[in-house]
This record gives structure tokens, sequence and C-alpha cells, in this order.
């Protein structure tokens, strides 16, 4: 077949990936802004957005060489291996965003690729040195989101001990600035996962000599993470911002900060993280930090339960798929 099918089909769905990564994910950066009433829920859909477009091309994109160069051997598998990840991890999306439940997009598509080059090629394609990279960013992040949770509320309850009510309405125009810093660090991270798989298939394809991440791909991945951003989220917004605990000015400006610090940190490394688990377990932190029993653990249970299953599900899922593909297309390996 030639390239050029193949490459308008990798970029559809890496463009698909990327808006339902945004439409997804949107209730990340700004649940807790929203359920504290610092800002519109629109206005603060329209800034995070704006922000996450900013963010590859501000901070790096440390994370797509990682997706891109340390997950499979990048000529070992086929072009249908990308394909089949993309459209797996995008029927995850959108099956978690139906039932409300904030999952991580970075496992979805990881799983999936890991899934696909397995069925494609077999434990030879997979490169044992990146993935637990990968796999330890993912463990520490959850528990990193939740300690810099506990410690930026305490801290943040310590400075503010002698305050006046007017506190509040400091803490919620601060909100704006960890708002738009967590949006930042966000567009460093996810958008990036896509940027690595569309680079990769770059690479495959002959369009590139060697691994490159250009400007004309980080430019519609970051536009189509904007926009998904823009657009959606709401749904997820109730699970964050409203499910755990009722969200004030301070548990959101001290959630909103440690998890901008945390996927910050993260994104310049080079390490993929899961936004959704860092910024839930933030919250949970904040929350914890003025009474445990004020957040109710059973919902965050559910998320976690969530987060476990999403990586060998997207797995699976990408197996079937490829296999069910190769019955009628002729896919093989790299």
């Amino acid at each position: 077949m030639s390239p050029l099918p193949l490459l308008v089909a990798l970029f559809a769905l890496a463009l698909l990936f990327d808006f339902l990564n945004g439409f997804h994910d949107g209730a990340n950066v700004v649940a807790t802004i929203i359920a504290s009433r610092a800002m519109s829920a629109r206005g603060a859909l329209v800034l995070a957005a704006l922000a996450n477009l900013a963010g590859p091309f501000l901070l790096g994109v440390a994370v797509a060489q990682t997706i891109g160069t340390e997950v499979v051997k990048p000529h070992a598998i086929g072009i249908a291996v990308l394909l089949v990840a993309l459209c797996s991890a995008c029927l995850w999306d959108l099956l978690t965003w139906y039932l409300r439940l904030p999952v991580s997009s970075s496992h979805a598509l990881i799983g999936a690729l890991l899934g696909a080059a397995l069925v494609d090629v077999g434990l030879s394609a997979i490169l044992p040195q990146g993935l637990w990279k990968i796999a330890l960013a993912m463990l520490l992040a959850p528990l990193a989101g939740l300690a810099a949770g506990l410690l930026m509320m305490a801290a943040t309850r310590r400075c503010l001990r002698d305050a006046s009510p007017k506190a509040n309405l400091w803490l919620s125009r601060a909100q704006v600035l960890t708002a738009t810093a967590l949006a930042l660090s966000h567009g460093a991270n996810d958008a990036q996962k896509t940027m690595g798989v569309l680079a990769l298939g770059l690479l495959l394809l002959g369009v590139t000599p060697v691994f490159a991440i250009p400007w004309w791909v980080i430019a519609p991945c970051a536009c189509a993470m904007a926009l998904g951003t823009a657009l959606g989220g709401s749904r997820l917004i109730r699970t964050l911002g409203l499910g755990l605990y009722r969200v004030r000015p301070i548990h959101g400006f001290s959630a909103q900060l440690a998890s901008a610090l945390v996927i910050l940190s993260a994104s310049l490394s080079g390490g993929p993280v899961s936004s959704s688990q860092v910024v839930s377990m933030a919250i949970a932190g904040a929350g914890a930090a003025e009474r445990s029993s004020k957040v109710r653990w059973n919902v965050l249970g559910e998320i976690a339960l969530a987060w476990v299953l999403t990586m060998p599900l997207c797995a699976l899922l990408a197996s079937l798929m490829y296999r069910l593909g190769r019955m009628f297309f002729p896919l093989g390996g790299g």
C-alpha cells in the first residue's frame, strides 16, 4: 500500500486521540477552580485550552522522545501497530468519558501500543528499560500527587492561620495562576504522547530518516488537545470537583499547585505520567490534610480501580483489534 493513505490515517487517528484526550482530561485542570467557584466553567475551560496549546512549545518534547523511542523498538513493528493502538485508545477514552471515570489516556495509549506490538512481533519488540522508566513514573506520580497535596495544603493553612475570610478572595484569584500552570504542564505531558507515536510513524513510513518531532507535528497535536479541552470536560468535572468532597478555594489552590509541580517535573524529565491520577490524588491529599474523613475514599477507590484496569484492558482490546484486522488486511511486522 502507498504510504500516503497510511500517513493520512495515522494523522487523523492521532489528532482524534488528542482531541478526545483534551475532551476527556480537561476536567483535570479545571475541576477544582470551578467547584470552588473561582471561575465559570466556560472561562476555565478556555483558559485551560490556551495553556494546553502553549505547553509543548514552552516546555519541550522530552515525553514524546520517551514514547516514540523507549516503549517498542522503532524498526521492529509495522505501521499497523500504531493505527490499532490509536484506535483502541480512542475507544477507551470514549467509554470512560461516558461512564464519567477520570482514567488515564496515557495508560490507554501505552497499553494499546504494547498489546498490538506483542501480537505483531512478540516480546522481542518491547524495550524493557524504557518500560521500567514509564512504569516507575506512573507508579510514583500518584503518590507524589497525594504527598504534594497534603504538604501544600498544610503549608497554605499554616501561612493563612491568622488570615481573615477575605483570604478566600485572594485564593480564588490565585487559582487562575495555578490553573494556568497546571494546564501548561498538562499540555507538555499529555499531548506529547501522541507526538511520539506520530514521529515514530513518520520514521516507519520513511517520511523522516531518523526519529524527529518537527513543528508541523507539534502544532496540530497541541491544537487538537486544546480544542478538545475547550469543548469537553463537564461530565468529569462532577467526579473530580464534587465527587471527592466539597472543594473550597484553599483546596483548589493547594491541589492545583501541587499537581502542576509534579506533572511539570515529570514532563521535563521525560516521564509520561497520568494527569488524571496526579490531580485526583492531589485533591484527595488537600482534603485529607484538613480532615481524613472529609474525603470520600470510596469514590477514589472506584477511580483507582479504573486506573488499574486501563492498561491491561487496552492491551487486550488492541490485541483483539489487531487479530481481527489481520483477518481482512495484510498486516505484518516491521
